[in-house]
């Protein structure tokens, strides 16, 4: 009986998927649970996989096609083929018969014996350059005459002919059109293309920058790293101190963590921080939900599964909806300055970057001190640019002082 296997529910609002790539063929046995196809949707890469074991009796649709929720994939015969049967053994071959001796080969003439030539013979020879094995004598004691030598002469190949002279490579440059690879657009890079434009299209949007000075965060964190770690069993890295940073900050000023909606300001009393992963497919930005009732190792480990997720392609879709704000580290990358772009609806988003070496004053004295550049990008439609730096310098303030974080002040 044929079993139909067809495109399963991908989460809400999403309604159609693009078939990425197919990895069975028709013929091919398959058992429960095996993947069949990769659907690429406009957030995540799924797979689809086998509900009964048989043998693919035929492939609905083509790599490359999109295809609607609910719609058929590909169709199953149940039970046939399954695994391959083992091959029977074949029947032992009787031993070989002693094969016959093969009669030894007449010896053939060693060559012609030039020296004792005829005068014409080896004259000839001498201006062709033939050598005497080549010379099938037929005078008395393997002596060669005039003919033999001529015979040899026609026995051997003419030299072949000077290979044709390859044309000239073109003295100016190729055609563009021949040095040009065109690629079709993912599903996930057009998604990421519209998103980030209809950002700038409908948002005013804005970016203010300040500069926080990496020293007690770095000397806090070397200080602790392997205690946490042993403790915890996850690497104590930057981003909880930033996050626990963005917290206080939308706690202070909750315009940074609402959202137009319509003709209405939603303020969000959650805190769903979603942090941008760089993957092969392209930018994608997984949610940490209820950050803010997460400590730091909670923080660390939860990033640590989004960031593994993200990379093999094992996000759903509910890892990637619902955030209320942004951070975006660029300075894994060697970023030293950029303008993060929203991710709508969110009205906000911190952009991180390079932790670099500068002269800074301190105390009267220039000192050098691990400084990273912040730029906070918002929606100046619901945020002003008074709440905006507030929200900076507030962020600021607990990455030079990580203590504030620790005692909520």
């Amino acid at each position: 009986m044929a079993v139909e296997i067809k495109v399963p529910a991908l989460g809400e609002s999403v309604t159609e998927a693009t078939v990425a790539k197919w990895l069975v063929k028709v013929g091919d046995a398959v058992a429960v649970d095996q993947p069949l196809c990769e659907l690429e949707t406009d957030k995540v890469t799924v797979e689809v996989n086998a509900s009964v074991a048989g043998s693919i009796a035929d492939l609905a649709v083509a790599e490359g096609a999109t295809i609607q929720v609910g719609a058929v994939l590909c169709h199953i015969e149940a039970g046939a083929g399954g695994a391959a049967a083992a091959p029977k053994p074949a029947a032992a071959a009787p031993p070989p018969k002693p094969a016959a001796p093969t009669p030894a080969a007449a010896p053939t003439p060693a060559g012609a014996n030039l020296a004792a030539s005829g005068p014409a013979a080896r004259k000839l020879a001498e201006e062709t350059g033939i050598v005497a094995s080549a010379i099938q004598p037929t005078g008395k004691d393997g002596r060669a005459t005039k003919e033999d030598v001529l015979a040899a002469l026609a026995s051997v190949p003419a030299p072949s002919a000077p290979a044709a002279a390859r044309p000239a490579a073109p003295s100016g440059p190729r055609p563009r059109a021949e040095r040009e690879e065109r690629v079709r657009m993912t599903r996930l890079r057009r998604t990421i293309a519209n998103r980030l434009k209809e950002a700038q299209n409908t948002a005013a949007m804005l970016t203010t920058f300040n500069e926080v000075d990496m020293t007690n965060v770095m000397a806090l964190r070397e200080r602790l790293k392997e205690d946490f770690e042993k403790k915890h069993g996850a690497r104590l890295g930057f981003m909880s101190f930033f996050v626990k940073a963005c917290i206080a900050g939308l706690k202070e000023l909750p315009s940074v963590n609402a959202e137009i909606e319509g003709d209405e300001l939603v303020y969000k009393n959650y805190y769903d921080i979603g942090v941008a992963v760089g993957t092969p497919q392209g930018l994608v930005v997984p949610v940490l939900r209820d950050a803010d009732a997460l400590d730091f190792a909670g923080i660390e480990k939860g990033i640590g599964e989004l960031g593994r997720k993200a990379r093999d392609g094992k996000l759903s879709i509910a890892d990637l909806t619902g955030g209320t704000f942004t951070i975006s580290n660029g300075g894994v990358y060697g970023s030293l300055m950029s303008t993060p772009i929203l991710n709508p609806p969110q009205s906000g988003i911190l952009g991180m970057h390079k932790i670099q070496q500068r002269p800074m004053v301190v105390g009267g004295e220039i000192k050098a001190r691990p400084m990273m550049y912040l730029a906070m990008s918002y929606d100046h439609r619901i945020i002003d640019g008074r709440e905006a730096v507030l929200f900076l310098v507030r962020v600021k303030e607990c990455i030079e002082d990580p203590e504030r974080l620790l005692l909520g002040v």
